[in-house]
């Protein structure tokens, strides 16, 4: 949204659907960690990989981890906190990084993975760039912001 005379406006929806997503992504993985810790073997490892990109490997606890550095970016992200919008931008481009591989290995033999992949990276793309827009930035800038 615009700033008007000095004041912050209200969170900009795109920013709100965003954290919505990023909150989504922490309560999967967190689900699955809770499950795995509560009774081993029950889920495979294998449901956070299209998230986690092998970290998934290091067992519930890495799911726990990377569940809660998810909730903090969405919660930064609906405080305004320019800090939030960085990193989840470095996090869209490292998850962009980790499916390219997947979708290049997909588009060989044109398997069912490579419309998810592909739909991967079309939104990490559209929130990485969505995130870069001069007004989204704006938004989070302190000096748009009142205490």
């Amino acid at each position: 949204m615009i700033l008007n005379r000095g004041v912050a406006s209200s969170i900009p929806t795109g920013v709100t659907v965003i954290a919505f997503l990023f909150f989504l992504a922490a309560a999967y993985l967190g689900l699955i960690g809770v499950v795995m810790l509560a009774s081993p073997g029950a889920v495979s490892m294998a449901l956070g990989a299209p998230l986690l990109s092998g970290l998934e490997l290091a067992g519930p606890y890495m799911f726990l981890l990377i569940a809660g550095l998810g909730a903090l970016i969405a919660w930064g992200l609906l405080r305004l906190n320019n800090w939030a919008r960085r990193a989840a931008i470095v996090i869209g481009f490292i998850g962009v990084a980790m499916l390219v591989p997947s979708v290049s290995a997909a588009a060989v033999d044109f398997r069912g993975s490579l419309v998810w992949g592909g739909l991967g990276i079309i939104v990490r793309v559209m929130i990485i760039w969505y995130l870069y827009q001069k007004p989204v930035a704006e938004c989070f800038s302190t000096s748009a912001k009142t205490t």
